[in-house]
């Protein structure tokens, strides 16, 4: 049975997804790479990187998966609904790979990319939104790109199968915070917790079944 996932979503240990504000030049606002300088260490990202227990949670980014969701603030800057032109961060070949569903309150014509990435414009609910991208999945696993605010929605639904997280060891005091309004969240998910040398921890939830 396929999934609805999210892998590799990065937060600080308060939480945040992301920093402020964010801009065309600072896609994370003031947390910078900084969420995400494990998976740059790894064999994944780089062939010179280190091949440890982040490199394998780091690789299976791309296993699984057919078709991806991602919320709007994923794909651009504030404003990029107003630049006809823009087609996400990535350039011509981004590393999806997939069918990619952006949610919108502005849709646009989808956008097909090299590699086999298209992006598709959605204004829909996340249950029509997951419906919509199972369908074009082929049964496979869909995978929840984020940002935090997106990732909540679909928690708040029960439309989230499985997380991967990986709480960085770093602050960020504001920003965009995963786990806001997730109240006892650990009463629907399973949570194991595996601390990595590097001083991240990852952290897998999986969705209980009713008994």
């Amino acid at each position: 049975m396929a999934l609805a996932r999210v892998h590799n979503f990065s937060i600080s240990l308060d939480g945040f997804g992301t920093g402020e504000p964010q801009s065309l030049e600072s896609p994370f606002g003031h947390a910078g790479e900084r969420l995400h300088e494990w998976m740059f260490a790894t064999r994944y990202w780089d062939d010179d990187g280190q091949s440890g227990m982040d490199a394998v949670y780091a690789s299976r980014h791309d296993v699984g998966f057919g078709a991806e969701i991602m919320g709007a603030n994923k794909f651009g800057p504030p404003g990029w609904q107003d630049d006809p032109d823009w087609r996400g961060w990535w350039g011509d070949d981004p590393p999806f790979h997939t069918p990619t569903y952006v949610l919108t309150h502005r849709p646009r014509p989808s956008v097909e990319m090299e590699g086999g990435t298209t992006f598709h414009f959605l204004d829909a609910s996340p249950a029509d939104a997951l419906a919509t991208a199972m369908e074009a999945a082929g049964g496979l696993d869909v995978r929840l790109g984020g940002g935090a605010s997106m990732i909540r929605d679909f928690v708040r639904a029960g439309l989230v199968d499985h997380m991967h997280v990986v709480q960085v060891p770093i602050v960020l005091g504001r920003g965009v915070r995963l786990w806001d309004g997730l109240d006892a969240l650990e009463e629907r998910f399973d949570i194991e917790a595996v601390s990595s040398p590097s001083g991240v921890t990852h952290l897998t939830m999986t969705r209980k079944h009713a008994p």
